[in-house]
Order: structure tokens, then sequence, then C-alpha cells
């Protein structure tokens, strides 16, 4: 009897790891998908000058790696698609039930792949370990309890130098509807020295 109530046990215990592995499965290709598409700014730049008009660009990558899942972006202005001012590798992973982790690459001579999302395979040519980690860039992202994914990077663990920043921080709230991304960058003295001012840009998605 004790055997039997031992294998009940151990059996329980299986299906609940099972299910909870499928659960974070579930989750996290749901804001995979959320992340894939075309975005735009358009709309909000119409409504205020303060904005530009910024396309967005994110795709799928590396379908068959199961270590995470992998996302090519490129940011640009509406005006100069061709040439991109931002791209990235995102790689997503569950860190726990109902939390997600964004962790931001960059590979060299990033332009020579401007236009890779138009592509059946994107980045088909690259691994891993030729990209390079922007370490402490990560944004952290929980699922909330209206769907969306809402995160942000970790205090001042971003470095930047670009226009004479220390750090970075960027916030970030995902939803059916698109992207709402407030990218700011800090001097030695946490004064803002580039980056919207207001608010964050809204991207609404396109497709």
């Amino acid at each position: 009897m004790k055997s039997v109530i031992n294998f009940i046990i151990i059996l329980l215990v299986i299906t609940s790891v099972k299910s909870y592995s499928q659960v974070k499965s579930i989750d996290t290709e749901r804001l995979v998908t959320m992340m894939q598409g075309s975005f735009s700014s358009e709309e909000q730049s119409l409504s205020d000058s303060d904005y530009y008009d910024i396309r967005l660009e994110m795709k799928r990558i590396w379908p068959e790696r199961t270590d995470a899942k992998w996302l090519y972006v490129e940011q640009a202005v509406a005006s100069m698609k061709d040439k991109p001012y931002r791209q990235r590798v995102y790689k997503i992973t569950n860190t726990y039930e109902g939390r997600f982790e964004s962790a931001v690459y960059t590979m060299k001579d990033p332009l020579r792949f401007a236009g890779e999302w138009k592509k059946e395979n994107p980045l088909s040519g690259l691994i891993p370990d030729s990209l390079e980690a922007r370490e402490g860039c990560s944004v952290f992202l929980t699922l909330m309890n209206n769907g969306s994914y809402e995160g942000s990077t970790n205090g001042k663990d971003c470095q930047s130098d670009l226009r004479g920043a220390k750090y970075a921080t960027s916030e970030v709230v995902i939803s059916d509807e698109g992207i709402k991304s407030w990218d700011r960058g800090y001097d030695e003295n946490d004064k803002q020295v580039w980056g919207a001012e207001k608010g964050g840009y809204v991207f609404k998605k396109l497709k």
C-alpha cells in the first residue's frame, strides 16, 4: 500500500512539473507572437511633433533552437527605412511563472543586415556565439492581469556612452495593439541627455 501511495505522489509531481512547463511555453510563445510584426509611431507623431515617425520591425529567427525564442529587431526613421539606426537581437526566456527576460544582443557591422526582416529566414548565416551581449540591458517583463506584458531594465545596470550618457533605461508595455517603449539615457549626475521626455513612443501594430 505504501509503495502505491509513493507511486501516486511521484506521478502527481511529474504531472505538475509537465503542466508547469507547458504553461511557461504557452506564455512565452504568446509574448513572442505579440512582439513579432511591423509597428509604426506615425499616429503619435501626427498628434505630437515632439515624436518622430519611427518604424519598428521584429521577426522571429532560429526557430529550430530550443534554448530560447529569438527575434531580430530593426528600428528606423520612416523616411530612411533602408538605414536603421538600431539593430538588435532579442533572446526571450521564461525566468519563472509570469516573468520573462528579453536579453539584448548586437552584431558586428549591423547595416549589412538591414532589411533582413523581409526574408523568410533572417540572420540564417549567424549563430548566437557571433553576437555580443549588452550586459545589464535586459528588459524584465511581467504578465499582467489584463494580458499585457510590462517591464523595464534594472536600475542603472545598462551602460551607455551615447551623447554623454553613462547609463540607459527602458520601460516597455507589450499588448495586442502594439508596443509602448520609453528609452532614455542619463549622465553621471542622473540628468537625462537623450530620449523622449514626456513619455514613451507608442508603436501601433500594422501586421
